[in-house]
């Protein structure tokens, strides 16, 4: 699971490259608790932005922005891996 600082330069990064900016109140729900999985992530991001349904967004962004989040996920994984 992402950390609070890891989610914030994650959910900062998808809107300055994809254009995908959150609402603040959607924004603060997902620092507050993020989802602890790809998919799970992915979809509520999508879900905050406005589509009711992740399947209506277009394929190439659904991925793109899926491969942001795994390699975010991957990341922190790696990192706390490191620290033990």
């Amino acid at each position: 699971m992402l950390s609070a600082h890891e989610t914030q330069v994650l959910l900062d990064k998808l809107c300055r490259r994809w254009g995908l900016c959150l609402p603040p109140d959607a924004y603060d729900a997902l620092m507050e608790k993020p989802p602890s999985d790809v998919n799970e992530f992915t979809n509520a991001v999508f879900i905050a932005g406005g589509f009711l349904d992740p399947s209506t967004a277009g394929r190439h962004l659904y991925r793109q922005l899926r491969a942001m989040v795994t390699e975010a996920f991957r990341q922190s994984e790696q990192e706390r891996g490191d620290e033990s």
